[in-house]
């Protein structure tokens, strides 16, 4: 993944921002050790995004569309209210197993549920409503995840879509990989869906943050 900011601001951001704890040090160590594809991982600086996210929403049930390695997962629960739950899932094994283990060990199982499957055939069994709903998995589904998730989401609820700046490569016309042009034709039809308002923060590989109109 090729940054979007200069790196030097990036860095700059990071030191600057509140450390992960030592249960997220040590997952984004393993990540990076034993995964493909680690640069997967939101880290550091997006994972406190996440966190003030849920945070600031008063968010009490989130939902999030591929686990990974549970870097995010961890993040949003450290955000959560008394009570709150996240489920969260993935439709890799070997994600999930790590994924639950680094949730044990940072003490936030009793709010984290990890659920393995094809994505949207799990969506069709959770019952909303949610007030958050992260967006990290194959690119070209995320139409169809937004779809099928904006009827489950609460009146006041969020919806972040991770990699919508896809390394700013959805600007190059001459990039037609069928992610990039998937990412491009997602960013288009969300900025032209009359039910949501939405913009696009320059945070990492690009967040789209969404809410409902009032049309929707």
């Amino acid at each position: 993944m090729e940054p979007i900011v200069d790196p030097a601001i990036e860095a700059y951001a990071e030191e600057h921002t509140s450390p992960p704890t030592d249960a997220l040090r040590r997952l984004a160590e393993e990540t990076t050790a034993t995964l493909d594809a680690p640069q997967m991982m939101v880290g550091a600086l997006e994972g406190r995004v996440l966190e003030m996210l849920v945070f600031l929403s008063g968010a009490k049930r989130v939902l999030e569309i591929g686990t990974f390695s549970g870097y995010s997962s961890i993040s949003m629960a450290a955000g959560l209210p008394e009570g709150g739950r996240i489920v969260t899932c993935d439709i890799s094994e070997k994600h999930a197993e790590v994924a639950r283990r680094h949730i044990e060990a940072s003490g936030l199982a009793d709010r984290i549920e990890v659920k393995v499957g094809p994505a949207l055939e799990t969506l069709s069994e959770l019952e909303g409503p949610f007030d958050f709903v992260f967006i990290d998995a194959d690119k070209g589904n995320y139409a169809n995840y937004f779809e099928a998730v904006l009827p489950k989401l609460s009146d006041r609820g969020l919806i972040a879509v991770d990699n919508t700046l896809w390394s700013g490569r959805v600007v190059d016309p001459n990039d037609q990989d069928d992610d990039t042009v998937a990412i491009r034709r997602f960013n288009q039809q969300i900025a032209d869906d009359p039910r949501v308002v939405n913009v696009i923060l320059t945070v990492r590989d690009g967040i789209t943050l969404i809410r409902r109109s009032g049309r929707a």
